[in-house]
């Protein structure tokens, strides 16, 4: 089984634009009650994720800066303390379950790096306890 039966498509995922600043992610973290992202370039493509505790190391970082100056500030100057890798859409489910189990989500993209959707964990754990359950109920048979 690949990754594309458990996609959350592109449309339904709320992203960032690289070309952001630091109070517009906030604003559309805050709207929509997330507390990490994706972040797209104009093209489409993954980039990276930025988090809420991101944007708290740089607050505390640049403490000499006002809320206003760093709300300002692009999000290219946020240094991302986790690295959130992309995988393929032809990617197997067994090779995501480990990045699941350190991440909220998992971005997906072609072939061409373009952001196709995500991945959540709760599908992956939901996954996971139905292979489990068949597994006992064959055994118990």
């Amino acid at each position: 089984m690949n990754v594309a039966f458990f996609l959350t498509p592109k449309s339904e995922v709320i992203t960032l634009e690289k070309k952001f600043t630091v109070g517009q992610a906030l604003e559309v973290m805050k709207q929509h009650k997330y507390t990490s992202l994706p972040v797209l370039d104009e093209k489409g493509r993954y980039v990276d994720t930025l988090s809420e505790g991101d944007i708290l190391w740089h607050l505390k970082d640049h403490c000499n800066y006002s809320i206003e100056i760093i709300e300002q500030q692009s999000l290219r100057k946020i240094k991302r303390h986790y690295n959130i890798n992309a995988i393929s859409i032809g990617s197997s489910i067994d090779s995501i379950i480990d990045m699941a189990s350190t991440q909220a989500y998992v971005p997906v993209v072609d072939d061409q790096n373009i952001f196709i959707g995500i991945i959540k964990r709760s599908d992956i754990i939901h996954y996971c306890m139905t292979r489990i359950n068949n597994k006992e109920a064959t055994m118990i048979s």
